[in-house]
């Protein structure tokens, strides 16, 4: 459904436009009108209050477009075919991005395939004008919400223990925080999975945990790997908040379907920074390699030149991880010392500890 009231409104039918106008609308701030046939509106424009307003790929009289520009409208040409909304005002579900059909097929699939053709200016303003959607939706989703990131490895796989500690994490969080992960699969999955079953028993855990190492890994089948997920989740229904947030940037890692809203972006940069941006309850790193080292860094660096009002809590798991098979923590508690993110930065061997952390302020 698209939406007709509130900030935003979504026209492309010039009958609705039409109604509107009849009914005495003249401020047309945050409106999205796409694709319509204007040239015959010309005097309904020059009453109307445009600026604030988006014309996606309409048609105007002659001079039209520069006024209604002029009058600070954003007047964007015909995108072309794009197999995602750039448009949108809310996140995405699993549901839309995998479909029913084959994943080949999927929305999911067919927006990294997009992404990977060249489209020249019109296809770099359709996933620009895409991930600003995003955002917006993602600001509305969050308010009223406390979020806090659990950061690993993409490679662990269901089964292994690693996962398990990721899903128990996610579920010990869920109960007080949002649990907020990169979307993918590995330990995010794993902690958007716990999260989902919060409000459940571990026992309910432990039987999602063991139907899903029947297929431990997204490849060779995508396919398969998410029909699991899907059975899985559909067994409890009654989920708690989560949210994911991926990128079409690594199209070959597919979204977790356990994340109950997921802000998928297609430029990975602007998906790392409001990664860590909207996590303000602070972000568990579980162990990792080069990404989640950057992900540590690139928050450290948020924290390093914060107001001491908006720190929020560094957690990294795993002693012997973080000092010496990624030697991460000596670097970051020296950048820590005698600044006042130093008290939030902490390094703990247990998931217990981390949960008492990061729990402790809500």
């Amino acid at each position: 459904m698209k939406p007709t009231r509130g900030r935003v409104v979504q026209l492309d039918s010039l009958a609705a436009l039409d109604r509107r106008w009849a009914a005495g609308a003249r401020a047309l701030a945050g409106w999205r009108l796409r694709s319509l046939d204007l040239s015959g509106r010309s005097a309904e424009l020059a009453r109307s209050e445009v600026a604030g307003a988006t014309f996606v790929g309409c048609t105007f009289a002659p001079g039209d477009a520069e006024r209604l520009a002029a009058a600070g409208a954003l007047v964007v040409p015909d995108l072309g075919e794009v197999p995602v909304d750039p448009m949108r005002t809310t996140l995405y579900t699993a549901d839309e991005l995998y479909g029913s059909g084959a994943y080949a097929d999927s929305l999911d699939a067919r927006a990294y395939a997009w992404s990977q053709r060249r489209h020249g200016h019109p296809g770099l303003l359709a996933s620009a004008l895409h991930d600003q959607a995003v955002d917006e939706a993602l600001t509305a989703w969050r308010s009223g919400r406390r979020l806090v990131g659990v950061m690993g490895g993409h490679a662990v796989q269901r089964g292994e223990p690693a996962y398990a500690e990721a899903a128990r994490l996610g579920h010990a969080l869920g109960d007080r925080l949002t649990v907020a992960t990169g979307g993918g699969p590995g330990a995010m999955e794993a902690a958007n999975l716990g999260a989902r079953l919060a409000g459940h028993s571990q026992a309910d855990l432990d039987t999602a945990l063991e139907r899903l190492s029947r297929v431990p890994t997204f490849r060779p089948s995508v396919g398969a790997w998410a029909r699991t997920a899907f059975e899985v989740r559909d067994l409890v229904p009654d989920a708690t908040e989560s949210l994911g947030i991926p990128t079409w940037h690594y199209g070959h890692e597919p979204p977790n379907v356990f994340a109950t809203a997921i802000a998928k972006y297609f430029r990975n940069s602007t998906r790392e920074a409001v990664l860590l941006e909207v996590c303000d309850g602070g972000i568990v790193f579980l162990p990792g390699a080069a990404g989640t080292v950057q992900e540590v860094f690139q928050d450290a660096c948020e924290n390093y030149y914060a107001d001491a009002s908006s720190l929020a809590p560094m957690v990294l798991v795993g002693v012997e991880h973080w000092t010496r098979t990624v030697p991460a923590w000596p670097l970051l508690e020296a950048l820590a010392r005698d600044r006042p993110m130093q008290e939030h930065v902490h390094l703990v061997d247990s998931l217990e500890e981390a949960t008492k952390l990061l729990v402790s302020g809500t």
